[in-house]
């Protein structure tokens, strides 16, 4: 889900001396639209789907630059040499933006999970917190992005190994190589995405975090 300015994500909770909630049902009911919208954002379908398109522009652009490379490595035509160039221009078109939304993408997930932290730490909600765990779209995250590295590891190692000298050329190994790396390092974006969620879930909202929740609770002094 895209952060644009028609549709800005949840601000951090309000500093303690200006936090103005009538009682503790409201405090939780604006916590948990926080947490769920920014979980949408880190893990949800759209996010997903955005991580996805990026990857196909990536590998898009690649082909066209590997393209580009073969072309003048087998050819001296003039013609040729032009459409090579060309091809290697609109490969870098789609390469540039698509690496910089990545990137994005990943900064933005940092400052999503920051607050979704703050939110959580607000309070607890036992009943709340077990939907926001997310254990579907976590093992999307992980499942998608591992098959992605061990394709693009395989590729990787594949291609200069069956690499043959006379048959093929170091333009064509080049062109495999980058082809399996972009996927390797996508998939590696999205396994660390999964297991940084799976981690912040059991620290958040874990057995261990909620008896401390209850011993917390426990040994606040009654007013009296």
């Amino acid at each position: 889900m895209s952060s644009s300015p028609r549709n800005p994500p949840p601000p951090p909770p309000p500093p303690p001396h200006l936090r103005s909630w009538p009682d503790r049902a409201a405090l939780l009911a604006d916590r948990d639209r926080a947490m769920g919208e920014l979980g949408r954002r880190m893990l949800g379908g759209a996010r997903l789907t955005l991580f996805l398109l990026w990857l196909v522009l990536l590998q898009f652009g690649w082909s066209l630059v590997g393209a580009a490379l073969v072309s003048l490595d087998d050819s001296v035509d003039v013609i040729s040499a032009h459409l090579a160039v060309l091809a290697a221009a609109a490969g870098l078109g789609a390469l540039v933006p698509a690496a910089f939304f990545l990137a994005r993408g990943v900064r933005r997930d940092r400052t999503a999970r920051e607050r979704f932290v703050q939110w959580a730490l607000l309070d607890r909600d036992p009943v709340r917190d077990a939907r926001h765990r997310e254990p579907v779209l976590s093992v999307v995250w992980l499942v998608l992005p591992f098959l992605m590295c061990a394709a693009g590891l395989w590729i990787c190692v594949a291609v200069p190994a069956t690499a043959r000298p006379g048959s093929s050329t170091y333009a064509e190994v080049a062109y495999g190589m980058g082809a399996g790396i972009i996927l390797w390092v996508a998939g590696l974006i999205g396994v660390t995405k999964a297991v940084t969620h799976y981690r912040l879930a059991v620290r958040l909202f874990g057995v261990s975090a909620r008896r401390a929740g209850r011993s917390a609770s426990s040994a606040r002094p009654t007013p009296g």
